[in-house]
């Protein structure tokens, strides 16, 4: 069973640790006991809090994401997590670029997890400045990763 899980975005102040925030309390109320974790494959936010208005949108719907800071995918993530979770296409396309090796952690797209809603990927806030609607899809992803995994 997948114990771990690592959620990867662009610059890991928007989708991942919201990712990250909503998967940890869904799976808390559960009482699933995962590890988990966000990154970025960019360095631009390395350091810094969530994005003020992703954590505002969060923290509307319970959410607590003031303690997170961006950090950079690492190789060892591979090798730490069981699973690698990536917000879009490209995200995940830089993961396999730079996966050591056969082996380590399986990579999925968030979206996998939403098949319902017919979503590709978790469109960036950053840019959209639709929070609501890419945390209404993160929680769906949430759900449907959590059920898979309750299994």
């Amino acid at each position: 069973m997948t114990q771990s899980i690592l959620f990867v975005c662009l610059g890991n102040i928007c989708r991942s640790p919201s990712a990250e925030g909503v998967v940890r309390q869904m799976a808390a109320e559960r009482g699933l006991s995962l590890q988990l974790d966000s990154a970025g494959t960019g360095t631009w936010h390395l350091g810094d809090p969530p994005y003020a208005p992703m954590q505002a949108a969060a923290s509307a719907r319970g959410y607590d994401l003031s303690a997170l800071r961006a950090r950079q995918v690492s190789r060892s993530d591979f090798d730490r997590f069981d699973l690698i979770v990536a917000m879009d296409g490209d995200n995940l396309a830089n993961l396999e670029a730079m996966r050591p090796g056969q082996g380590g952690a399986q990579l999925r797209l968030f979206t996998d997890y939403a098949a319902s809603t017919g979503a590709r990927e978790v469109p960036d806030p950053y840019f959209t400045r639709d929070f609501d609607g890419t945390l209404d899809l993160i929680e769906i992803a949430a759900q449907g990763l959590l059920d898979q995994l309750s299994e």
